[in-house]
Formats: C-alpha cells, structure tokens, sequence
C-alpha cells in the first residue's frame, strides 16, 4: 500500500494518520456521550439510580447503564466509566478544549488528562484551566501542557487547593502493581517525608551491606534487592548487626586503633545473643497459589503460575521460596463436582469456583481479586422441587459487588455451560461467552438458545 510512496508523501501519510486516530478517539467518546444522554433522565426501574459521573455541572447517567455500553466497547467498567466522566467534563465543562480535539488538531489523552485533574473545581473556575489548555494543546507537546494544566487549576482556586492538599495526607497508601512477564512487579508508595527518608537511609544502609554479595549488581540492582530485605524485619535485622559486629572487629583488629562500631557498643552478652538468635519465628506468614501441570513436577518444561505474582519457571518458583519454610497443602482436583442444596456457599466450593474462574466472570472483567460474591449464575429458586442441588461447581461463578448488582436488578440474563464456562445476554440482547480463554462476542440468538436450554438436557450434556 506505501511501497510506492515518494518520502514525501509518506510524511503526509503519517500527519494523515496520525489526524485519523485523533478523529476516531473523539467520536469514540462522542458515542458515550450519547449513550449517556439517552440515559441520563430518572429511570423507573427499580435500584437504577441516577449516578454522577464526571464533575459539577455535568449531566448525571443511570447506573444500570454503565455496564451494558461496556461490554459493547469490548473494555472493563472503571475504563469505559472513566472515559464517560472525561467526555462529559470536555462538553460541559472544557468546551473550548473539546472544540479543538474534535479538529483533530490534538492529542486526546492529553485533554483527558486535564479533565482529570480539574474534575474537583466548581463549574464557576474551571474556565480558567479550559481557556488556557485550548491555547496551546494543538500546538504544544503533552508535557508542557499538563504543566500548564496543572498551575492553572491551583491559580483557579487556591484555597481549594490547600484543602485538598490536607486532605490527600490522609490518603497516603503503599501499592503493588501488576507482575510483568520476566516476574517482576512496581511497588508505589505515597508517605511521609520523614519516614520516606528514613526508608532511603535504611535501604542505602542495606545496599552497602549486600554489595560484596553481589558484585555484579548496579547501584540500582542493589537497592532494590536491599528493599526486600525491609520486607523480612528479621532477616534484615540479622544482616545488619552481623555486619556491623564484623566491622567493629576489623577495626579493632588494626593496630591502635579501638574505635567501635555501632554494634559492639552493645553488651557483649547481648550482642552474642542477637548473633545466634533463631529469627524464623518473626518471619512473615504468606500463603501461595502456585498453579501448574503434574508433567512439571515430573521434570517435564512447563511455567508456573503463581497468583498476584505471575508466571514462574520452575527454576524462579524454587528462588521465591529460597529460605523460607513450606507447608505444602493438598492440591485441589478441579475434576471433582461438588453440590448442595443450600443457597450458601460453602468455602470449599469458592475455593474450587475461584481456581477454575481466575476471577471476576463478567464479560471483560479484570479482576482476580478472591473479595469477590459467589453468584448462581441461574438464579437459585426458593420454590423449585425439594431436594434439587442448586448449588454448587455447576452453578456458581464470582462477581464483583456492582457486576452482581447489575446482574441481579438491570435485566441480565447469564448461564454456566460447563465448569469455568458461562453465557451472558445483556438488556439490549448482546451476547457473550466467559470462558478460560476469555470474552467471546456471540450472536443473540446462540446466546438466548444457550440461556434457554433445559436443565434436563444440561444434566445430560454434562
């Protein structure tokens, strides 16, 4: 298609391009937009609220109506309500903004951003930001115009300002990001300033101690592995005075000189103590679902999947659990059903339903987190025959509290069609199938025969 392009006009193909997806990501947001508009009026429904979205002066949307339009984009809820809130806040409350996207003349990840970061101020001083950004996004890089962004939303309300900036003290928080492919994971904390100081003292202390342990490792290799050490108290407590009592003999070691280390300033007797003290009893306990095939442990190539943490070879997987002490619990056989006629679900089926799903069972849904409800996909009947097993590996499936709302009061239909398998149809008849290998869009009629099918016939299938 470009083979035969002069440079020339490749360079305006690129600028093309480049105006197309700009394009393309507007009216993605302007379809949301509408979306909203069509559900932004009470509903008679009940448990379907009018929720806000975006920020003051922006219109409000039926909650029952976040979902569906989700699943239609093919993304997760909190994306597709994130966006909502971003275009809702660029029509209402950045016009002038949003008249420059919708020329294609600027990034849209950048406009959104800015929506983002104004979304507290009053209706009556966000103008200030918009006037500012919709000079210069078109033809400033991101960065500059963040920045711009960002004075401008202090300067549009100081006080405001300061009061949030009390309040976010009292967010601080430590985060973990997601493990990436080579077992490796972003650890976020937000602090004090005194005790984020302290924590760089102790891990440039620590890194200095481990240094001859690992040659071969930068500045930075070195202070990462010293901060997993601030994670085994005992441990890193054990290191330090083992090297500070090493040092003080070596000083003291050298003629004329006595100076102590920090160490031997303690009594003899407890120093010996706190050297040959078991610190196992204060390691931290942690329990570990490590998911492979039987082949692995017979020597056979294979990774590990190791929940919150990733895939593992099995080489890395003997690595995490270096120096710790195992209790290895009985493996689960998936294999096995389990039914009850109680609408209760008992710990030893969530357990099972959780390693079969992975997770959240909503279509496109992210999450893997095990706080989750345990649904009856078809709905348990407190008026159906004596003795029917409604419960159980064949009918359960875990959701997220407001992905359980929506199914239970916004008019969606679902199914499980085998162990880990389920079928959902949305209120405006979308189909879709939940599976191991993910959200598969299916037609309305295979998804309404494959709700409809009798248990009878199930019970064959199966």
């Amino acid at each position: 298609m470009f083979d035969d392009l002069s440079p020339a006009e490749l360079l305006s193909a690129a600028s093309a391009a480049v105006r197309d997806r700009r394009l393309a990501e507007v009216r993605d947001l302007e379809v949301l937009a509408a979306w909203a508009a069509v559900h932004s009026e009470a509903s008679p429904r009940r448990g379907n609220p009018l929720v806000p979205v975006g920020g003051e002066g922006t219109p409000p949307v039926q909650d029952h109506a976040l979902g569906e339009i989700a699943l239609a984009r093919g993304t997760g809820v909190t994306a597709t309500v994130n966006a909502l809130a971003d275009v809702l806040d660029l029509q209402h409350r950045l016009p002038r903004t949003w008249a420059v996207l919708r020329s294609g003349s600027a990034e849209v990840y950048v406009a959104r951003r800015v929506a983002r970061i104004s979304r507290h101020l009053p209706l009556a001083r966000v103008g200030v930001v918009d006037a500012a950004v919709a000079r210069m996004i078109a033809t400033e890089a991101g960065g500059r115009v963040i920045a711009v962004a960002e004075a401008k939303v202090v300067e549009a309300d100081p006080d405001l300002h300061e009061a949030r900036a009390e309040e976010e003290r009292r967010r601080r928080y430590v985060g973990l990001g997601r493990s990436d492919e080579l077992g490796l994971r972003t650890l976020v904390a937000r602090i004090d300033a005194g005790d984020a100081a302290w924590v760089d003292a102790t891990v440039t202390r620590t890194a200095e101690v481990l240094a001859p342990q690992h040659p071969e490792a930068g500045a930075d290799e070195l202070r990462a592995v010293a901060l997993g050490y601030l994670a085994r108290p005992a441990e890193l407590l054990q290191l330090l005075v083992a090297a500070e009592a090493e040092a003080g003999e070596q000083a003291e070691a050298q003629a004329g000189s006595r100076e102590p280390s920090r160490a031997t300033a303690f009594p003899a007797d407890l120093l010996d103590a706190l050297r040959t003290t078991d610190w196992s009893a204060l390691r931290p306990r942690a329990t570990l679902y490590v998911h492979l095939h039987e082949a692995v442990l017979l020597g056979e190539t294979g990774v590990t999947r190791v929940e919150q943490l990733g895939p593992r070879t099995l080489a890395a997987l003997h690595g995490l659990l270096a120096g710790a002490e195992v209790t290895v619990r009985p493996v689960i056989d998936l294999a096995d059903r389990i039914r009850t006629t109680a609408y209760e679900h008992p710990e030893s089926l969530r357990e099972r339903v959780h390693l079969v799903t992975g997770g959240d069972y909503w279509p496109y849904a992210t999450s893997t987190s095990r706080a989750v409800d345990l649904d009856h996909p078809t709905p348990y009947d407190d008026t159906g025959p004596p003795g029917r097993e409604q419960t159980g590996t064949h009918n359960s499936g875990p959701l997220g509290r407001r992905h359980h709302r929506w199914k239970t009061h916004a008019g969606y239909r679902s199914r499980q069609t085998g162990l880990g398998r389920y079928v959902w149809s949305t209120p405006h008849g979308l189909g879709f199938v939940v599976d191991h290998a993910g959200t598969h869009v299916v037609s309305s009629a295979e998804a309404h025969l494959m709700i409809a099918v009798p248990h009878a016939v199930e019970a064959d299938l199966r």
